[in-house]
């Protein structure tokens, strides 16, 4: 049996490439830290401080708008998307942090830039400090990973990569049953 071609990322910044992280003040107690794990995860990766970009918005709310603006500029490879939004004793964490997810996934699929979602939504202040750098590591530090390899990524496959792999799957045979069952009422 054959496999199909696949296809990875890499964790490296192709040359000149320029990412944006945008960030909630809201709960900033525990977004600052996703965005000092951000800068470091970049970093890390060989990432320069010069190649990104830091846009402080009021809320999670805020997020999209800012975020579709910034990937539509065609300025960044990636825009990361940092806050925390954490369920209260009323509804609105419910309609804030889905129409948050809503608009960013919107707002990626739209322009075609990669948008890495880092926005905590979490039942306890506790969840989200320990998401931020405690117990849980810093969600902030696995986005970069993230827009690294969406950025390495090609945008398209390699010519004929896809097709081969299903023209390749499509001559298999079909798998035959172990064993037939006797109909006893077939003729």
């Amino acid at each position: 049996m054959t496999h199909p071609t696949e296809i990875d990322g890499r964790y490296v910044a192709p040359s000149g490439t320029r990412f944006a992280i945008v960030a909630a003040r809201f709960n900033h107690f525990v977004v600052d830290r996703l965005v000092e794990g951000a800068v470091d995860g970049f970093r890390r990766h060989g990432v320069e401080g010069d190649q990104v970009d830091l846009v402080k918005v009021p809320g999670a709310w805020e997020l999209p708008l800012v975020c579709d603006r910034l990937l539509r500029g065609g300025k960044y490879g990636a825009v990361l998307a940092l806050g925390a939004v954490i369920r209260g004793s009323t509804p609105h964490f419910d309609y804030v942090a889905g129409q948050a997810a809503s608009g960013l996934m919107g707002s990626m699929v739209g322009s075609g830039v990669p948008l890495i979602f880092g926005v905590l939504t979490t039942d306890t202040i506790e969840q989200a400090i320990e998401r931020a750098g405690t117990k849980a590591g810093n969600k902030g530090w696995a986005a970069p990973r993230s827009a690294l390899e969406m950025v390495d990524l090609p945008a398209t496959p390699p010519r004929g990569a896809l097709t081969l792999a299903i023209i390749r799957q499509a001559r298999q045979p079909a798998p035959q049953p172990h064993h037939q069952l006797h109909d006893p009422c077939a003729t």
